[in-house]
């Protein structure tokens, strides 16, 4: 059996392991594709992995071989799940691998919000306190968190263990979901309507997919609800924001922080707005990135292979024809 994967440097740039797959086929690894050498380089796969490189409809007709798609990853834009569908090819992604990655992340970004260490820092490294001959000082008034309210927009793993960090924190958490349920035990927490989130929070962090639906779900009219001077957390989709209407946001005052590892395009553009803006942290796309969550991305989609192989699909996100 035959496997591909379109795209592997940035998976793995040779600190973790491919045994996991390779044991299940012949592997063949690219560092990464343009949609115009998919074809070529698929023609004879079995199974294809891909993590970003798109795999969309007109493409099929020059994948005969193809049986099985997999994605490095939990969201799976990239393909066109509806027409593998129809070839009866089950597309599975893979799921919870970098969860308190993740979570982290967002608490990294929000700290650094609050706090400001970095620029403190930078600070006394030229010479500002030296110069200012008092033992404390400070560029920003520092945040504390206990009892500011943290929404959550999606409540799945990654948004249940941010919700947790933050009820660490002393926050009290609200979480907007589609299907509401499974509550947490600890509290104060609630479940919300994202009206309520957008109104009532300190802190709101984004966590859901993207889809037609949530795109630029954060906009203009949206973030004029939010309280003034609210701290905005995208580690989910860029698109699930507008980013010129928060860079806009950002300049007024009416947000006062953003911070986001994910943007709109990547790599973004040189002009994009975002870069000039007060009060805003942005990270490469890299929270997914540590060594833990990346090996457990290569052996969760060994562990799809292995179940496909058996008969026994698992976290197939589409619905092939005929199972």
């Amino acid at each position: 059996m035959n496997i591909v994967v379109l795209d592997g440097k940035l998976l793995n740039p040779g600190d973790v392991d491919w045994g996991p797959v390779e044991t299940l086929g012949n592997l063949k690894v690219y560092d990464n594709s343009s949609p115009e050498q998919v074809a070529g380089r698929a023609a004879e796969a079995d199974i294809i992995l891909t993590n970003k490189v798109p795999l969309r409809r007109p493409l099929l007709a020059d994948l005969p071989r193809v049986r099985m798609v997999g994605v490095l990853a939990t969201g799976y834009d990239v393909v066109d799940i509806d027409a593998f569908a129809e070839r009866g090819i089950p597309v599975c992604n893979v799921v919870a691998y970098g969860v308190n990655d993740v979570a982290q992340h967002v608490f990294a970004l929000l700290l650094e919000l609050c706090r400001r260490t970095s620029a403190h820092t930078d600070s006394i490294r030229s010479g500002q306190w030296t110069a200012r001959g008092e033992w404390c000082y400070w560029l920003h008034t520092p945040v504390c968190l206990e009892g500011q309210t943290l929404g959550l927009v999606g409540f799945g793993n990654i948004g249940r263990r941010v919700g947790e960090l933050a009820n660490a924190f002393g926050m009290n958490v609200l979480a907007s979901c589609r299907t509401p349920k499974h509550p947490p035990t600890y509290a104060p927490f609630a479940f919300a309507t994202l009206d309520q989130v957008l109104t009532r929070c300190e802190v709101i962090s984004l966590h859901c997919p993207l889809t037609p639906e949530t795109r630029e779900l954060i906009n203009r009219k949206r973030l004029a609800k939010m309280k003034r001077g609210a701290i905005l957390l995208n580690t989910a989709r860029g698109p699930l924001v507008n980013e010129a209407d928060v860079a806009e946001a950002l300049h007024s005052g009416q947000l006062g922080g953003y911070g986001a590892d994910v943007m709109v395009s990547e790599p973004p553009a040189a002009d994009n707005p975002l870069f000039h803006t007060p009060n805003t942290l942005l990270t490469p796309h890299m929270a997914w990135a540590t060594v833990r969550a990346r090996q457990n991305i290569i052996n969760l989609t060994a562990e799809n292979i292995r179940r496909w192989q058996n008969g026994t699909p698992v976290n197939v996100v589409n619905a092939p024809l005929g199972q």
